[in-house]
């Protein structure tokens, strides 16, 4: 499934991956961090800018052609690649990464806590955990991520993750809630937000 929608992801019109991308800059636009990992990297679109702020990226997708999509356009950016399954344990050592990224990922995942539990153990004691999700005002309303095939739309598998399910979930874990923000695309006003930041310490 997502091997077929690595093929038109960036060429899609898709109002809530460009908000994501740009909410994503802002945040990055003056930190610097020595690792970064990347939580479902998709075809790399968040991994261009990650690269720009860390002497080092490890993106991790469980999709192989979403990754030679995101590998493809990075040929010779400081990124480590790998197929991994997020729902099971990281191939990452224990606090090596001062920043976690994740966007768009976590309402395809049941289970926030071992999301959180493994951000836990691969950060720094200082680190951050930076997540940039589908508002669930938005899933309330029935919306999910799809995308087009010739045999019709196909639609992704999701969750709803309520706010507080994010904000217990990390605090389960260790976590403080530094920052919350919700987001509109400039064709949103008057509309219910459309994604939702956090930034955990």
């Amino acid at each position: 499934m997502y091997t077929d929608w690595s093929r038109t992801y960036d060429e899609d019109r898709n109002l809530t991956r460009d908000l994501d991308e740009q909410v994503t800059r802002e945040w990055l636009e003056s930190r610097r961090f020595h690792t970064i990992l990347e939580l479902g990297c998709g075809t790399g679109k968040n991994t261009a800018h990650l690269v720009q702020h860390a002497d080092r990226v490890v993106s991790l997708d469980f999709s192989e052609g979403m990754i030679a999509r995101a590998r493809a356009k990075l040929l010779d950016a400081p990124v480590e690649f790998a197929i991994a399954d997020l729902t099971t344990t990281w191939p990452c050592a224990d606090h090596s990464v001062d920043c976690v990224v994740c966007n768009l990922v976590l309402e395809h995942i049941a289970d926030l806590a071992f999301i959180f539990t493994q951000a836990k153990r691969v950060l720094t004691s200082d680190g951050q955990f930076f997540i940039s999700e589908l508002h669930p005002f938005k899933q309330y309303q029935g919306k999910k991520a799809t995308f087009a095939t010739e045999s019709g739309q196909v639609e992704i598998p999701a969750f709803v993750h309520h706010i507080s399910d994010f904000v217990n979930a990390a605090g389960q874990a260790g976590f403080t809630l530094r920052q919350l923000n919700e987001w509109w695309h400039d064709e949103d006003q008057a509309l219910n937000p459309r994604l939702v930041t956090f930034v955990f310490h």
